[in-house]
């Protein structure tokens, strides 16, 4: 069986080790490409960031969070090289004036206090029980840390700058999964019901008992959509809701 090329995108404060599990779980059907954004402060920048590291050809595409925002400006400047989208705790709305205003305030607060920032940032991106949950933790820290301040500041920017991507929802028309946690306090399950009914043939996919940090949360649960998503095949998926999917027009 040919392995499927795949270029992941990861959200703020994020790296290679937040895809750790589906990367290892399914090295048989596919080869991950996890690109670096941390260099440029536009989803524009980091989108040509990440094409430039991407493989040549198809690739299937799959982002989260701040990763979600890069994959749809990916769409947009190269369609024909995305083969399949995966859109994974993220939506396609632009940023609201709070958010701004308390991206710049965490901004600020990491120049004088980064580890504060961090502290802060996980107790939104991990569920209550997650929180508690040392290992977890551990790698949401080491992520951070490796990401650091300055490239931190950079991904603000850009997420402060983003645009609305919900116009060009109806343009996709590779097969997407959009993939939300039932506890997910940044990017609540209805904002990413809301891309999935604007996504010609999405297939929208609920992961329970999970915060924002989905991968790290519920590794077996995401990775069961993932290879479905890749395969077309299922590989069992607990503890997961799974929504209808709409046809895409003719």
């Amino acid at each position: 069986m040919k392995k499927i090329p795949v270029v992941l995108l990861p959200g703020l404060l994020e790296d290679a080790d937040g895809f750790a599990y589906p990367v290892e779980a399914l090295a048989d059907v596919a080869d991950f490409v996890v690109a670096d954004l941390t260099r440029s402060n536009t989803i524009a920048d980091l989108a040509r960031d990440a094409l430039s590291q991407a493989p040549a050809g198809e690739f299937a595409l799959a982002g989260h969070s701040m990763g979600g925002y890069v994959a749809l400006e990916i769409l947009r400047r190269a369609p024909a090289r995305v083969s399949k989208l995966a859109l994974l705790n993220t939506h396609a709305r632009p940023d609201t004036p709070e958010a701004t205003e308390n991206r710049r305030r965490l901004v600020a607060l990491a120049g004088k206090d980064f580890e504060a920032v961090v502290t802060t940032l996980m107790g939104r991106v991990l569920s209550p029980k997650h929180l508690a949950d040392p290992t977890i933790t551990a790698t949401v820290e080491q992520m951070a840390q490796g990401v650091g301040r300055e490239a931190f500041a950079r991904q603000q920017a850009a997420i402060i700058g983003r645009m609305d991507s919900r116009p060009y929802l109806g343009n996709i028309r590779c097969p997407t999964l959009v993939l939300a946690a039932r506890e997910d306090a940044i990017m609540p399950v209805e904002l990413l019901e809301e891309m999935a009914q604007a996504i010609p043939g999405a297939k929208l996919v609920v992961i329970e008992d999970s915060g924002h940090t989905s991968l790290l949360e519920q590794p077996e649960a995401v990775t069961d959509a993932l290879y479905e998503w890749l395969t077309g095949e299922p590989r069992g998926i607990p503890n997961v809701v799974a929504g209808t999917r709409r046809p895409p027009p003719t």
